[in-house]
């Protein structure tokens, strides 16, 4: 990695890939991020949420120009796929290039956000970079609950324009983004013995795309949570069906690549289960087959278990999820193209206690995303179960005035002879956090082309971060 362009910016990149840095887990990259400050003799603090703020002084001749924030998150999502070992906690991500994509070797790259931490550390070691007074911000847990964000004082930051380098599109500035807020089920377990007579088996589903809950919610890509329950409900309605285990999905944030289920059925419905899958299959590939071409559905023997969830139990949890909205809930009517409300199924949970389901709202507008919200409640309650809410965090709504706006498109005028897109995204970024706290803050948000984020198949585009990088220099030169 050290020999792609720009040097200075994947060198640092490589190191941090060496970092082990999990959501609520990044003891490591703050230490590598204070010890980095201290190496190039920069001041730098750590706040008590752990967010590390590293400034820099101005450059001869920018001392009177408006202070600037370079602002990127430490966290990364730790996806991999089932067959694949890695320690999250304690090993490197392993990496390779594949033509103009940077890519990891079945897991998540963690360029979300990393390529935006290397890009900020690159401006503070730099002697030939010229900038206004320089603040790098680095926030934690970005990923799983913004928990930096919401903890950072109101009075750590001086400048006047913040650059969030946390965006997955060449050439495009965003100056907007989505709420959000999370609202997760809670089903008390009920389980009895499981019946005699009955046939055991394992079915999974694989091989989807999953992605961004929140870039990547209108692409059509399946729900494993969504496909297998849609399954069991099939068979529920067709035979005395019983769930021993169910599982699926990670992350909040995630569209759901897996899921499985340990299922019973009487033995005479043993060859008419695998009859019904193939048909089921039949179904999938003819509504997502052109977009989620690796799908697959397995179904595998298994011992019988001891334990079932009683059939009221399963009963309620299947409809439930079957009931439960996935998808894109609402486009924007002020900006083409762009997903104004949605909300994701994102996981099913099963311990001897409870099933937990976790799923996450978004929305541009913040009446619309308590409907959903509701609505996702209301779903569940219905079901019986026990439905709480996160915090939530604000959306960022877009200022075309924005000075440093047209500053970063007139740049991407002069350097590539293009016109870069102002944009709105659908996914939740620090911003809205920022502005509450500094509602003085001139944002915008750029990054470098950016694929499958929060999978395995995340892939950084290497011409894209030169440009990107050259793009954020000239910005900074031009304040």
């Amino acid at each position: 990695m050290h020999n792609l362009e720009p040097k200075e910016v994947f060198g640092i990149f490589s190191e941090i890939t060496k970092v082990p840095r999990p959501s609520k887990k990044e003891g490591k990259i703050i230490a590598y991020l204070q010890n980095f400050a201290k190496k190039h003799n920069l001041e730098h603090e750590t706040d008590k949420a752990g967010n590390v703020i590293i400034r820099k002084p101005a450059t001869a001749g920018y001392e009177a120009k408006p202070g600037v924030i370079l602002q990127a998150h430490m966290d990364m999502v730790c996806e991999k796929n089932a067959d694949t070992h890695h320690d999250f906690d304690n090993d490197p991500i392993e990496t390779y290039v594949d033509g103009d994509w940077l890519k990891a070797r079945g897991t998540t790259l963690g360029a979300d956000n990393g390529i935006g931490m290397a890009m900020a550390l690159a401006t503070l070691c730099s002697d030939t970079i010229r900038h206004p007074a320089l603040e790098c911000l680095f926030t934690v847990d970005e990923e799983t609950g913004l928990t930096g964000a919401f903890a950072l004082d109101n009075s750590l930051l001086k400048g006047k324009m913040l650059i969030n380098l946390d965006s997955e599109d060449d050439g495009q500035i965003f100056i907007g983004c989505a709420g959000g807020i999370d609202t997760v089920a809670t089903f008390h377990m009920a389980q009895e013995k499981a019946p005699d007579g009955y046939f055991a088996a394992k079915v999974s589903v694989k091989g989807l795309l999953g992605g961004h809950s929140g870039d990547d919610i209108e692409k059509g890509r399946g729900n494993a949570n969504k496909i297998l329950n849609r399954f069991l409900y099939r068979l529920n309605e067709q035979t005395d069906l019983r769930i021993s285990h169910i599982d699926g999905g990670n992350l909040r944030n995630a569209i759901a690549r897996e899921a499985y289920a340990i299922i019973c059925v009487p033995y005479n419905y043993k060859e008419p289960l695998r009859i019904e899958l193939n048909h089921f299959i039949t179904d999938m590939e003819q509504e997502i087959g052109k977009t989620e071409t690796g799908f697959q559905m397995e179904l595998e023997s298994e011992s019988l278990p001891e334990k079932v969830l009683t059939k009221e139990l399963s009963t309620r949890l299947i409809r439930a999820i079957y009931a439960c909205p996935h998808g894109v809930m609402a486009m924007s009517r002020d900006m083409p193209g762009l997903v104004e409300s949605s909300t994701n199924l994102a996981s099913i949970k099963m311990n001897p206690q409870e099933i937990t389901v976790t799923t996450s709202q978004r929305s541009s507008i913040e009446s619309a995303k308590h409907d959903v919200k509701n609505m996702v409640a209301c779903t569940f309650a219905l079901a019986g179960a026990s439905v709480t809410h996160g915090d939530g965090y604000p959306g960022w709504k877009p200022n075309v005035d924005s000075a440093l706006l047209h500053i970063a498109q007139q740049s991407f005028g002069r350097l590539f002879g293009e016109t870069a897109k102002v944009r709105a995204i659908h996914a939740g970024l620090e911003c809205g956090l920022f502005l509450e706290k500094y509602p003085h803050l001139d944002m915008i948000s750029i990054g470098p082309d950016m694929r499958g984020v929060h999978s395995p198949s995340e892939q950084l585009s290497i011409k894209s971060t030169q440009r990107c990088w050259n793009w954020l220099l000239d910005i900074m030169e031009n304040l």
